[in-house]
């Protein structure tokens, strides 16, 4: 018999929105966001939202390829109780390929059901505190427009920069330079999104230690197989490693605890959904590994729902959720990236605390 916290309806639709200007990665750029936006009707009257945003560069999912997941798995979702959330998204990791359809359905569910209840969804992971603070990227820019960029993260509060690598020894150099001009106080750690090998990678350590810059980390310097590799960056370049597309489940990141070629791992609920993201972060917790968060080209929505798992968690000490500084509009309304990089939920009195300004029509 349906109770108020049934799940009624799952409707799915296209979340487009305009960039200010293209985010550029080793492996391609976006100009737009083209995500799925994700809406779980509760029989008691209470919505929940969720997001997923394929990077193609990235992961190879698209658009189109999340929407027609979504809408496969919503039949055997729809009659089931969204208090059951366990053995939902229990059901979602098996018989949901995509990495980001699995991420928008389970934020839906949780966001529905906590919102039904009245508690924030940080609460749902432990609630170990209310806020993070991200760092704010520089993506394959030159030199100069690096040190400007530099120039107005540092004017937001921020201190801690996160430089895209993997367009060339030269350039990559001449980009960070340009960011150590432009904040030298700031804290630097770099990304190669699996752009180099270990040779190349240690050459730009070692360029960058001549010009007295130090990153505090390198994310993803090797492909994702190459866990020597990982190993040989930490070790010769001496600068701790962090894996992003190396841990993109529970068994990866089970393994990385136990040969340790990394140091921190990156947790994005879209590679695996919000349920093996959770398991992922508290595999590495217990190893004593360390702790990021991190996200594809996601609008406040995904960015609050990946916030709320790093709060309620606890320990992640380096934090990426900042893309949404690159909408040219904000589709959605309520938490937000605040100065200094701060998502703040304390105001959060349930769900996520983000709601999209037009509803989806499935």
């Amino acid at each position: 018999m349906p109770t108020g916290t049934t799940i009624a309806r799952i409707e799915a639709a296209p979340l487009d929105v305009p960039m200010r200007a293209p985010f550029a990665i080793a492996g391609g750029a976006a100009t737009s966001a083209e995500n799925v936006l994700v809406r779980v009707r509760l029989a008691g009257g209470a919505s929940g939202f969720g997001e997923g945003a394929p990077l193609a560069a990235f992961n190879g999912e698209t658009q189109g390829s999340v929407l027609a997941a979504v809408r496969a798995a919503k039949h055997s979702l729809v009659g089931r109780d969204a208090g059951d959330w366990l053995p939902l998204l229990r059901h979602l990791d098996e018989e949901v390929e995509s990495g980001c359809a699995r991420a928008a359905l389970s934020m839906a569910i949780l966001d529905a059901w906590t919102r039904s209840i009245r508690i924030p969804l940080r609460r749902l992971f432990g609630g170990s505190s209310t806020a993070v603070r991200s760092d704010v990227t520089v993506d394959l820019v030159g030199g100069r427009e690096a040190e400007a960029a530099a120039r107005r993260i540092r004017r937001l509060g921020v201190d801690v920069i996160k430089i895209k690598v993997g367009a060339g020894l030269a350039e990559d150099e001449e980009r960070v330079r340009g960011v150590a001009r432009g904040a030298p106080s700031a804290a630097l750690f770099l990304d190669a999104n699996q752009a180099y090998d270990a040779r190349s990678a240690l050459v730009l350590l070692r360029r960058l230690r001549l010009r007295e810059i130090v990153p505090v980390l390198f994310e993803q310097p090797v492909p994702a197989g190459d866990w020597e590799g990982l190993g040989d960056v930490h070790r010769l370049g001496r600068v701790r490693v962090a894996a992003d597309e190396s841990v993109a489940s529970r068994s990866d990141a089970l393994r990385m605890a136990r040969l340790r070629p990394a140091q921190v791992v990156n947790v994005k609920l879209m590679k695996t959904g919000l349920l093996e993201s959770w398991d992922i972060a508290r595999i590495c917790a217990a190893a004593g590994l360390g702790l990021m968060v991190g996200a594809m080209v996601e609008t406040p929505l995904a960015l609050a729902a990946a916030a709320h798992l790093a709060a309620g968690i606890g320990g992640f000490e380096f934090v990426d959720l900042d893309t949404a500084l690159w909408l040219a509009r904000d589709p959605m309304r309520g938490v937000t990236f605040g100065r200094g990089g701060t998502w703040d939920l304390s105001g959060v009195s349930a769900g996520i605390g983000v709601v999209p300004r037009r509803a989806p029509k499935d």
